[in-house]
């Protein structure tokens, strides 16, 4: 059988947090990463969340489910954070903009076990680093298709899905949990629909994704005791699929990105 599929959920709404695990959801995620971002992501249309010590504070006393704390990129600032992160009760410590294993290692050096560290895969550095990164005990690894577009000059987001650069990654990682794109309501998602994010997730052999700024817009004013669950249901059954309705949907995501890879180009 297989693991359960993780949805982590940003978040520092303490009744959202309540109400999302109840309903399903594995762990919230508290953002501190803001040093050098809106320069970074500029003209992105991106989110930039600016969370606090307080927010991580009142998400750990509100559940006792995962919380994982996203903190800025490796610097002179990268311990001190992390000290505030497990003082504060995050079980996990996620380091965005990778470049190097030696980050990576100094990281898990400062946190000594007492928390997990988690990476983003999201610089061309650290996509050919991947092989090395695998070997660190990290916690997990998601690929962060936004900065990876940016720095990769590509035209969609989603290029990197399409073009094999994200089953390169996730194969150098072997049994590390991996995790790709943000998820919303199954019969949603824009520009590409979330059935096929979804159905790559599981061609990838993910165990996690992100619930984010989608997620939120979608489910808004609506019972999410009954989204989460409609969630984790298409994600189940897309684990189902033939090898034919596989191959169809990865032919499916591939013709929409190089679409919209086309049409971007031509703008």
């Amino acid at each position: 059988m297989s693991d359960p599929f993780e949805l982590l959920l940003f978040s520092v709404d303490p009744t959202l947090v309540r109400r999302a695990v109840a309903a399903g959801v594995r762990g919230i995620v508290v953002d501190w990463e803001w040093r050098g971002k809106d320069l970074r992501q500029a003209n992105a249309g991106t989110e930039i969340n600016a969370h606090t010590l307080d927010d991580l504070l009142a998400v750990r006393a509100a559940t006792p489910a995962l919380v994982v704390c996203r903190i800025n990129a490796f610097g002179p600032q990268t311990s001190d954070e992390i000290e505030r992160a497990i003082k504060a009760g995050a079980d996990e410590v996620l380091v965005p903009m990778v470049r190097s294993p030696m980050e990576v290692s100094e990281v898990l050096h400062l946190a000594r076990g007492r928390c997990g560290v988690g990476i983003l895969v999201e610089t061309l550095a650290a996509v050919g680093a991947a092989a090395e990164l695998a070997r660190l005990p990290i916690s997990r690894v998601y690929v962060g298709l936004n900065d990876l577009a940016i720095e990769r000059r590509t035209p969609t987001i989603f290029t990197a899905l399409a073009d094999g650069t994200v089953a390169r990654v996730r194969d150098a990682f072997g049994d590390v949990p991996f995790g790709v794109a943000g998820l919303t309501l199954p019969d949603a998602g824009f520009p590409l629909p979330c059935r096929l994010l979804i159905g790559e997730l599981i061609r990838l052999g993910c165990g996690f994704s992100f619930l984010r700024r989608s997620f939120h817009r979608d489910t808004a004013g609506r019972d999410i005791g009954v989204d989460v669950p409609r969630l984790e249901g298409a994600l189940a059954q897309a684990r189902q699929r033939t090898a034919a309705e596989i191959e169809r949907d990865r032919a499916e995501l591939v013709g929409r990105v190089h679409g919209l890879d086309a049409e971007l180009a031509v703008v």
